[in-house]
């Protein structure tokens, strides 16, 4: 029996990936054994999939293969996690047990598109890597009507992501000649655009879809969805193209385990600490709230800073160093114009007295950072 000490990590996206490599890049496999528990064995930066949308991507050209992991001395297992039990320190997946001492939960959050009657049958689940060819296929053939892009539920991942998704739809029908016969809708049940970034730059992005002619609805809250049309709750409209972003919820198990309350998600401190001492959780499973109104937005560079302060405090236990790190809040979001540019949310959760947000020029060179981002995740961590 080895004595190793043995972190297991449930999920190999942003937040698992940034805290395994940590890990690794710091003590070497006979001082830690780190192992990665995933369903599906690739990773993927979120918004590549706009790309797929768009046309100018394909999904192989996208992803990572988490198959690669054991070349960094990072076990991987393709499996679907069925238990966690945290009291005796063990996961069970549908073919092994596997016992931990340190536990990174990071397993993202779940699209529930049935949670809303209709939808399944009606519209594309935008954020369904599997949907994305056939609603590029559908955005080709549209000649004129009316696009619907709904948030169906809040907290979703990626905030900007269905503003980009409007202003490259918008891209794509310029570019055919035909956007003038075409119209293009946003729905959203909160107030303003973005209500994670504060009233002025939902004010700036609202200018932004308004200036390509993207209507902007706020306040509706979807009941369901019929052939061709949104019923919500106080208006109906009409569609011939549904791109939905559905509800969110945390996978089952996190329920079974009594780590979150249905419909929600783990709720965790900047220390990204689970009420048992030695398991953690980072990412979009998570809810870190900021205030009475706000928490961190689910997001890629969100669940990557807590993954890495989660890494660094488990580094400092291994080394006998009581010395714990806190999560800065720190981080940014891209927001591409359909214009060859983009911008960038910058986001200070906690270093003022409230969290603070910042929309920077959209250029040429921040469309670059986009794309240096995505290569340098997967160059990194795989």
């Amino acid at each position: 029996m080895s004595n190793i000490p043995h972190v297991v990590i449930l999920g190999g996206g942003f937040g698992g990936l940034a805290a395994a490599n940590e890990i690794r890049n710091s003590l070497n496999s006979s001082k830690v054994k780190i192992t990665i528990i995933d369903k599906k064995d690739w990773f993927m930066v979120g918004y590549a999939k706009l790309w797929i949308m768009n046309g100018t991507r394909t999904f192989e050209n996208s992803i990572g293969s988490l198959n690669e992991l054991p070349k960094k001395q990072i076990n991987f297992i393709k499996d679907e996690i069925i238990e966690i039990n945290p009291k005796n320190n063990f996961v069970k997946t549908k073919s092994e047990n596997i016992s931990f001492d340190f536990l990174i939960i990071s397993m993202g959050a779940v699209l529930v598109p049935e949670k809303i009657p209709g939808l399944t049958e009606n519209g594309f689940n935008l954020y369904d890597h599997n949907q994305l060819d056939e609603i590029n296929e559908k955005l080709n053939k549209i000649e004129s009507g009316k696009i619907a892009i709904v948030i169906m539920g809040m907290p979703y991942k990626c905030p900007p992501a269905p503003f980009e998704a409007s202003l490259l739809v918008d891209s794509m029908l310029r570019k055919r000649g035909i956007r003038d016969s075409v119209q293009i809708d946003f729905y959203s049940p909160a107030p303003i655009t973005l209500p994670a970034a504060g009233p002025e730059v939902s004010k700036q992005i609202l200018d932004l879809v308004n200036s390509e002619k993207i209507t902007f609805h706020n306040s509706q809250k979807i009941k369901h969805v019929e052939s061709k049309k949104l019923i919500f709750e106080n208006d109906e409209y009409d569609f011939d193209i549904l791109l939905a972003i559905p509800p969110h919820i945390s996978p089952k198990v996190i329920y079974d385990s009594n780590l979150a309350i249905k419909p929600g998600f783990i709720p965790i401190d900047r220390d990204c600490k689970t009420p048992f001492e030695n398991i953690f959780a980072v990412g979009d499973v998570t809810s870190l709230t900021v205030n009475d109104t706000m928490a961190v937005p689910k997001a890629g560079i969100f669940a990557e800073g807590e993954g890495i302060i989660v890494a660094k405090n488990i580094i400092s236990k291994l080394e006998s160093n009581e010395k714990s790190i806190l999560f800065d809040g720190k981080g940014g979001c891209f927001l591409e114009s359909g214009r060859d540019t983009a911008s960038i949310i910058e986001v200070d959760m906690f270093t003022n007295q409230k969290p603070t947000t910042k929309l920077t020029e959209s250029t040429k060179d921040n469309l670059s950072k986009k794309l240096d981002f995505e290569k340098e995740r997967l160059s990194k961590w795989l």
